[in-house]
């Protein structure tokens, strides 16, 4: 931009979804307890108490290492991150230091329709702080120690960022991944997912030659600048827009002359649209890190971690790929599916029904292809349309609504052998979805099938129009559009079940 490179770097909080804290036996529900109720010795901190290190914690810490191709060390150690705060109630926080879980990691996903790596630098697992409540117009906070304790895994990226928009791309993407694994809900509005920034500007190389000729540019060779973290981020919306002012307000100060000389802290304040200077930026030495004298270290064998390993379920790109080779659907609705783990299996067990049945009608070896992927896209559409419209209206959820896949399945059967029109399945799905009935015995029991009679169709068109024959000859004259109108009226006196595209061409022949 304008002659300069922008440069970010993300460092990532995760909230790891275990039943109890990472060194105590308090539950990790902090939102689920009144405020301060969730709470122990401890992880208050009160002298004597010994922490243990939560084992579910390692487990989905190494799980989400794994799938992200981190080098895992089989050795590492926990220390003590020094800092003075209100949130934090030992006055030091159990983190990780120069013996991290992980090292080296990579993530691969697409913006703008172009693949993209990013690299990891570490992860490692710490515990969480407590929560500020800051009480509005008022210069007091309020302090609540549940979440004080909550296991969370931090990563860190080398800086490969080179805009707003493909850091929110790359967040969306470790959002999936970290759901797919199961390892948290990763809700960032709960603070589940965390972010905080750190962005520079880099001159061009042309830039750069054209700074060198003035005689009060000090600088030899073109570097990374001192960046500037930005915190208080708390959707992926406000991580772009918070970069993007940020690349503005560096732009502006390297125009001017001024390129910032240390490493800042600034907040981001969501209604002004911008960002607010809080601090200089702490370096490590501010932290007076030292191990942990309390928590051995940590040792990861072999076997534990080949246990980890066979557990880690199919990652979102790695099904991407897959649904594109194997059901040509569209990109869009696929993407759909793939951001709900429950939507995608759900999907893929109708396409297994759906299968079942082609072999049944065709055998193994004669299947049709183009019924295949027609039946497939038809399936994976009304799922992310029709169905996902049902269980809001009955609010029901994918995991406890009746219908099956084998009933969705042959209702799309129902529907691409014209037995039924697309009204008739939407109702149908709308009462399979509390009912769990078969849609076979739904459609003959209300008399559903879908009116395909020729001379029945006629009948009822020819009664249409001639109940309306100032339509008629307005529709003579030229306005084309009353034929939909035509079409409506019959399908209400068919209550529904006339096969609309049969019913627009005789329509169109009475007409003429």
């Amino acid at each position: 931009m304008n002659g300069y490179e922008t440069v970010i770097g993300l460092e990532i909080h995760v909230q790891l979804k275990t039943e109890t804290k990472m060194f105590c036996s308090c539950s990790n529900q902090p939102d689920s307890y009144e405020p301060n109720s969730a709470v122990c010795p401890v992880c208050m901190g009160h002298p004597g108490v010994l922490p243990v290190t939560n084992q579910q914690a390692i487990v989905y810490a190494l799980r989400l290492a794994a799938s992200l191709g981190f080098t895992i060390n089989r050795q590492s150690k926990f220390d003590r991150k020094h800092y003075f705060y209100p949130d934090l109630p030992k006055g030091y926080q159990i983190s990780q230091y120069d013996e991290p879980l992980a090292t080296e990691g990579e993530l691969l996903y697409t913006v703008e329709g172009e693949r993209k790596k990013i690299r990891f630098e570490r992860l490692h697992v710490e515990e969480d702080a407590a929560k500020l409540i800051h009480v509005p117009e008022s210069a007091s906070s309020l302090v609540d120690f549940n979440r004080a304790g909550t296991p969370l895994v931090e990563m860190v990226t080398k800086p490969d960022f080179e805009s707003p928009e493909s850091a929110r791309a790359f967040l969306q993407e470790l959002r999936l991944i970290v759901r797919a694994l199961g390892v948290s809900e990763a809700d960032m509005e709960k603070g589940q997912l965390r972010c905080d920034a750190n962005i520079s500007l880099r001159p061009t190389p042309e830039t750069f030659a054209k700074l060198q000729q003035f005689p009060d540019f000090e600088h030899e060779q073109r570097m990374l600048w001192p960046k500037t973290e930005i915190k208080n981020m708390n959707s992926f919306r406000s991580i772009e827009r918070a970069l993007r002012y940020e690349v503005e307000r560096q732009t502006k100060l390297w125009e001017e002359g001024k390129p910032p000389k240390i490493e800042t802290t600034r907040g981001w304040d969501e209604a002004k649209g911008e960002t607010l200077e809080q601090r200089s930026k702490e370096s490590s030495a501010d932290y007076r890190y030292l191990v942990e004298p309390d928590l051995p270290r940590l040792t990861i064998s072999e076997q534990w971690l080949n246990e980890v390993i066979a557990e880690i379920p199919e990652l979102p790109q790695n099904r991407r790929d897959r649904f594109d080779e194997q059901y040509h659907i569209d990109s869009a609705i696929r993407d759909v599916l793939i951001s709900d783990s429950q939507a995608a299996d759900f999907f893929e067990d109708v396409v297994s029904e759906v299968h079942a049945w082609l072999v049944a009608r065709d055998s193994e070896k004669s299947i049709s292809q183009n019924d295949y992927d027609q039946l497939s896209s038809l399936s994976a559409s009304w799922i992310v349309t029709k169905l996902f419209e049902a269980l809001r209206v009955k609010e029901k959820t994918l995991a406890n609504m009746k219908l099956s896949a084998e009933n969705f399945a042959e209702t799309m059967l129902l529907l691409h052998t014209k037995k039924i029109n697309s009204s008739t399945a939407s109702s149908l799905l709308s009462q399979m979805v509390e009912s769990g009935e078969d849609p076979s015995n739904l459609v003959e029991s209300q008399g559903l099938e879908q009116v395909s009679n020729e001379e029945e169709l006629i009948e009822i068109a020819q009664e249409v129009l001639d109940e309306f024959p100032t339509q008629v000859e307005e529709y003579k004259k030229g306005k084309i559009a009353l034929l939909q109108f035509f079409v409506g009226k019959i399908m209400q006196k068919s209550k529904g079940r006339a096969a609309p595209e049969l019913a627009k061409k005789i329509l169109e022949t009475l007409l003429r």
